[in-house]
């Protein structure tokens, strides 16, 4: 890791995303030296991972009540219905 870097790990998703959302907006407004541009993008990358990671964890988490045909509920585990 450069001496510049942040870790990713132990900062939550939403704070994640936020900073993401940031290095997206300053990127996007194309004012930036390339190093830092450079720079923004690797963190970026970093950050874009972690996110996904840590979606990947909570959709493993996630359950939902079904009620069977004589109306007794069973916890299962989600599955996303794809179109």
């Amino acid at each position: 890791m450069a001496k510049n870097e942040k870790p990713t790990e132990g900062i939550d998703f939403e704070k994640s995303l936020a900073e993401l959302e940031g290095i997206v907006k300053q990127l996007e407004a194309g004012n930036l030296a390339l190093d830092k541009s450079l720079a923004l993008f690797e963190r970026g990358v970093q950050l874009a991972r972690a996110c996904k990671e840590k979606l990947a964890e909570a959709e493993l988490k996630v359950s939902q009540l079904v009620k069977d045909k004589q109306g007794i509920f069973s916890e299962e585990t989600f599955k996303e219905e794809r179109d």
